[in-house]
């Protein structure tokens, strides 16, 4: 963004998500001083420089846990929506790079532009640029990602990294030696936890409710929730870590055999970020 005059002597701005100050006049020489100068610490219009940075912030996470949310569900999302959002660099920062599958589900791509008309520039593992003009886009859960070592391989060669986690995100399939009865996973059950529990799995991305830890996914045309219990005086002290399971949303608890690969991945993912327990049950690489 551009400076703004504060009296005579400063104009402010926002530099790297904070404001800045730089002195004004003919001997001035346009760089931004360390800190901001205790004239200007209190001036109102410091103070709503303050709250922009603040808003944008929040905005930035915003968009990261919508575009999140959309890759962890593998929803198909309308490319005149992803043309409407590009030109927010919060938007755009959180989509740039993310693979993309268009009409052709074995054709993935890196997003690196979308055009006013809903046209999509990316990248294949050709290492082409190509522009696809589907109606609708889908940001794959690693789970549904054909050719993933591929893509693993060729973003590491082009050095690009994803604000959002897809190719490197953590990825458990469920295990073929379960039985039809089996409704939990145990391997987490008497994990100790530090206290704080519920801070923990907010930064991560959970949310808690009663005693478990909760997330959910859309898959198969159902929202599926995965809950991981521990017992209930995580407020004032370590909390100890239960059993794992998944219910289909007003619905009925799923035994383990009909959990689908992502709603199992993402439990397990979870379970393991708030052990801190490494799990061989079902990992993969």
């Amino acid at each position: 963004m551009g400076w703004l005059a504060v009296g005579d002597s400063y104009e402010i701005s926002l530099v790297d998500g904070k404001v800045a100050a730089r002195s004004a006049g003919p001997r001035a020489t346009g760089r931004p001083l360390k800190t901001l100068p205790k004239a200007l610490r209190d001036d109102p219009e410091v103070d709503r420089l303050r709250q922009l940075a603040q808003w944008l912030d929040r905005h930035a996470a915003e968009c990261l846990a919508r575009v999140d949310a959309w890759v962890v569900s593998s929803l198909p999302v309308p490319t005149a929506l992803l043309a409407r959002v590009w030109p927010d660099p919060a938007w755009r920062d959180a989509l740039r790079d993310l693979v993309v599958l268009g009409d052709d589900p074995a054709a993935p791509g890196f997003l690196r532009d979308v055009t006013d008309g809903g046209d999509l520039r990316m990248v294949d593992l050709d290492g082409e640029t190509v522009r696809l003009s589907p109606t609708t886009a889908r940001l794959p859960h690693p789970a549904h990602l054909p050719a993933l070592a591929d893509l693993r391989e060729f973003a590491d060669e082009l050095d690009i990294t994803q604000r959002v986690e897809q190719l490197h995100r953590g990825t458990w399939s469920r295990p073929a030696t379960l039985t039809d009865r089996d409704t939990t996973v145990t391997d987490f059950r008497g994990t100790k936890v530090p206290n704080r529990l519920a801070v923990r799995a907010a930064t991560f991305g959970f949310r808690v409710s009663g005693s478990q830890v909760r997330c959910r996914v859309w898959e198969g045309g159902h929202t599926v929730e995965a809950a991981l219990g521990f017992d209930e005086d995580y407020w004032d002290s370590e909390a100890t870590l239960g059993g794992l399971s998944w219910t289909v949303v007003d619905g009925p608890t799923l035994r383990l055999a009909e959990v689908g690969p992502v709603a199992w991945s993402e439990g397990m993912r979870m379970a393991t970020a708030l052990s801190g327990a490494a799990t061989t049950t079902g990992r993969t690489a």
